[in-house]
């Protein structure tokens, strides 16, 4: 800042100052001894959409790999519900009545039954909008954020959107690594956004040992804001384990995974100062989620048919999982997927091994959307991958890996 105030003829508190408003506005990054660098703040339209091959799977005959999205087949019908909210009640609602009591109640219970306060709760428009509303009262432009490595993709356009730093940890199959976890926190972060079960994309599940180490590292950073993203649910095929220690946290389910991804809708369970912060920050937007779309929830969740739905969900994606990785091994390659819809694939190349996946007749995520420092790899999404068609996903992989088949592509 002096050599700068030098080069201008300007004083450094002008120049400290004129810093202190780039960052507030989130066009610059300061990172201590690393210094100040523009904000790598990516388009709000495009950065997160779909990769065209994918879009045009269908059309093309290929087998789509790479949406995340859940299989149809194993959703519940929504048609029965809609038929059955009373719309002309739901629309006598009054602007105070944000969220529908009935679906409070019925979320509040399945938060109570992991061991969850649900002292507190918030309805939005699925678990994007929670987590934006969020993030916002909590940080300012150029805050830290630790986020797993891998991580999904659009968290990390999200929080450079927001104008704020990823701080990557990595992580193993039952989550982030302890050792790593506690430096990141030290190193100073204003939030950590984790997912405990069903990760996007490595399919880690969390398990009781590794919630109380990540409890234990936070309990010594108790003004870190915890938010815990458990996107898919009862169909992620692990028990949740959530972490716990610090003052400001929350907890998000989605529908998106287990009823439908066009039920655009989560609850939200935190702390009594985050949840105030999410509804004052709906009160001066959106105001309320859709009284019909929260009705039209609460009536599938009260469909007695639903538990033998998730648990028949719950049980193909863990077979089709269990035959991509058995088929993987059989290979040599180690793949991540101990819950969710996706199987972490590590590869040796990304490029070449997604073009050969894509000649066999499959589409999948490429890894770059995903890691920072993690190795190379490729995201499958098994949602719909029949357990026969896995030893050909297998094979082709495998085909990409070796060295004289990558000679020959080049």
């Amino acid at each position: 800042m002096r050599g700068l105030a030098q080069t201008l003829g300007s004083s450094p508190a002008t120049v400290n100052l004129a810093y202190r408003i780039l960052r507030e506005r989130g066009l610059i990054v300061t990172d201590g001894r690393r210094g100040t660098r523009v904000a790598p703040r990516p388009p709000l339209l495009g950065a997160t959409a779909r990769d065209p091959a994918s879009a045009s799977a269908h059309a093309r005959g290929v087998r789509d790999l790479s949406s995340g999205l859940p299989d149809p087949a194993l959703l519940p019908s929504i048609a029965d519900a809609l038929h059955r909210v009373d719309v002309g009640a739901v629309l006598t609602m009054s602007e105070s009545d944000r969220a529908d009591p009935a679906l409070i109640e019925l979320t509040a219970a399945a938060f109570a039954a992991d061991g969850i306060s649900a002292a507190h709760l918030a309805v939005t428009s699925g678990a994007f909008d929670a987590i934006e509303r969020v993030l916002g009262p909590h940080t300012r432009p150029g805050d830290r954020v630790l986020v797993e490595d891998p991580t999904y993709g659009a968290f990390r356009d999200l929080i450079r959107a927001l104008g704020l730093v990823c701080a990557p940890v990595p992580i193993d199959d039952e989550g982030p690594l302890p050792g790593p976890f506690a430096a990141a926190l030290r190193s100073g972060v204003a939030a950590a956004l984790l997912t405990p079960r069903a990760q996007n994309p490595s399919g880690a599940a969390r398990s009781a040992r590794r919630a109380e180490e990540l409890s234990h590292a936070l309990a010594h950073h108790r003004g870190v804001l915890l938010i815990e993203d458990d996107h898919a649910g009862p169909v992620g095929g692990a028990p949740m384990f959530v972490a716990s220690g610090t003052d400001r946290w929350a907890v998000i389910r989605s529908t998106s995974k287990t009823l439908h991804p066009d039920l655009r809708l989560a609850v939200m369970a935190g702390d009594a100062v985050t949840i105030a912060h999410v509804q004052g920050r709906q009160a001066l937007g959106p105001r309320w989620v859709s009284p019909i779309l929260q009705a039209t929830v609460v009536e599938v969740l009260r469909d007695p048919g639903l538990r033998a739905v998730t648990e028949r969900a719950r049980g193909t994606y863990a077979r089709r999982r269990a035959a991509l990785i058995e088929a993987l091994a059989a290979h040599g390659i180690t793949a991540q997927g101990r819950s969710g819809l996706n199987v972490w694939v590590p590869v040796r190349e990304e490029t070449p091994t997604v073009a050969a996946l894509e000649a066999a007749g499959f589409v999948v995520a490429p890894g770059e959307r995903f890691r920072f420092a993690a190795p190379p790899g490729i995201r499958v999404t098994v949602a719909t991958l029949p357990e026969a068609q896995a030893l050909a996903v297998a094979d082709a992989i495998a085909t990409a890996q070796r060295p004289a088949a990558a000679a020959h592509r080049y």
